[in-house]
């Protein structure tokens, strides 16, 4: 489990995470000019495998990068005071954050999945479900009525995805809360799409913050990490000891990466949204779209709660096309800004159709069940000129000319 670390003293505390900054001075500063050696204004990155002791039996904060880095240290840390938790364990990939929150689980254990959850961790709950490590329900949580079946069986673990990927549904996250709080389950919210900039579950009531630290935070498309964060520090001790014997901790460099992403993490997404809005309305208006996925939409059915328990509405946007497989081939083939790839929140625009890409591993029912269709395309709005954007996008739409399409 590795040894216990030293205690910070208060004035260390104070100094690395201040309680009274605002979230986007915490973004911005947490970290900065705390280098005792040479003064340095940006936190440095410590690649050392391993660290001396200061004698025999006295282990220094850091004695093997593997249980603690202080690059990672200052990246938690962020996390931490940015989500409001009571600390963070920062990891190496998004799904190995997700899987860190099931190590608290025991194989009698019940896990209750949104039923339209991102394809990785719907592949990786079935996976250990399959190998007996716990029971897993896959629930429709915007039904009342299902939501509430599936808390009469108690479970160890309510897991929530709000904003989902890629439909944008919302759920009542303090609701559910309350509701899971109330048999003693525990809550976790990925809240990957939105980053503590425009959500924090913890506030909400949740007990856990999943992160894929890859998306928004770094926000530069050139590192894959995660993160949890939780609201006791117990359950931080018991997930950073378990992070550490199955060795699943982020690399120092990735750390100082995405800590160097972090820092514009709030100017990137108010501008990003910014443009997502106006292409939601954009293609709301076209004809050649069915449906629009925005929560920021006023006819979005999600609206009023994401507006009520968000900061902002995103900048992820989902559409389904007005045609067919054939037509999506061709709409994605004409784009030039938006690159069709995987993967979201970086500065360039993507665009990535869900049924062959992010949520093949799904299968056809379960997208089906899930309302995944096959002319469902998902835009990541990056940080390109709004007016290119929409260029762009009326490119796409040209190359349609001709073809049937279908009605809206």
């Amino acid at each position: 489990m590795g040894r216990r670390r030293p205690a910070r003293t208060a004035r260390e505390k104070d100094r690395i995470m201040p309680q009274h900054w605002a979230p986007r001075t915490v973004a911005a500063a947490n970290g900065i000019a705390t280098d005792p050696a040479f003064g340095a204004v940006a936190p440095p990155v410590y690649l050392s495998s391993t660290f001396t002791f200061e004698g025999f039996d006295r282990a220094r904060r850091y004695d093997y990068s593997r249980s603690g880095n202080p690059s990672r240290g200052v990246l938690a840390d962020t996390l931490a005071a940015l989500e409001g938790g009571a600390g963070a364990v920062v990891v190496s990939s998004g799904m190995a954050a997700v899987d860190l929150v099931l190590s608290l689980l025991r194989p009698d254990d019940l896990v209750v999945a949104p039923h339209d959850c991102y394809s990785g961790t719907r592949r990786l709950l079935a996976a250990r479900r399959e190998r007996g490590h716990f029971d897993v329900g896959f629930v429709d949580q915007g039904d009342d009525a299902a939501l509430a079946g599936a808390l009469e069986r108690v479970p160890a673990l309510v897991l929530i995805e709000s904003p989902s990927n890629p439909l944008l549904r919302v759920v009542d996250i303090s609701a559910i809360v309350a509701r899971a709080h109330a048999v003693g389950s525990r809550v976790a919210v990925d809240n990957t799409f939105l980053s503590p900039a425009l959500q924090q579950p913890i506030a909400l009531g949740a007990d856990l913050v999943i992160h894929s630290t890859t998306k928004y935070l770094n926000g530069h498309s050139d590192v894959v990490g995660g993160a949890v964060i939780a609201a006791a520090a117990a359950d931080v001790e018991t997930l950073a000891a378990w992070a550490n014997v199955t060795g699943v901790t982020g690399a120092p460099f990735d750390a100082y990466l995405t800590l160097r992403g972090l820092r514009t993490l709030f100017p990137r997404i108010e501008a990003q949204q910014r443009t997502a809005a106006t292409l939601a309305a954009f293609l709301e208006a076209h004809p050649r779209v069915r449906a629009v996925h925005y929560p920021g939409l006023a006819s979005h059915p999600g609206h009023a709660l994401a507006k009520a328990q968000q900061a902002g509405f995103g900048a992820m946007v989902s559409f389904d096309l007005a045609g067919d497989v054939d037509d999506v081939a061709r709409f994605v083939a004409a784009l030039r800004l938006f690159t069709l790839a995987e993967s979201l929140g970086g500065v360039e625009s993507l665009v990535a159709h869900p049924a062959t890409m992010t949520h093949v591993g799904m299968g056809p029912e379960a997208r089906r069940l899930a309302g995944i269709g096959d002319t469902l395309l998902r835009l990541s709005v990056g940080l390109e000129a709004e007016a290119d954007l929409v260029r762009d996008l009326e490119q796409g739409f040209a190359a349609l000319a001709g073809t049937a399409g279908g009605a809206r």
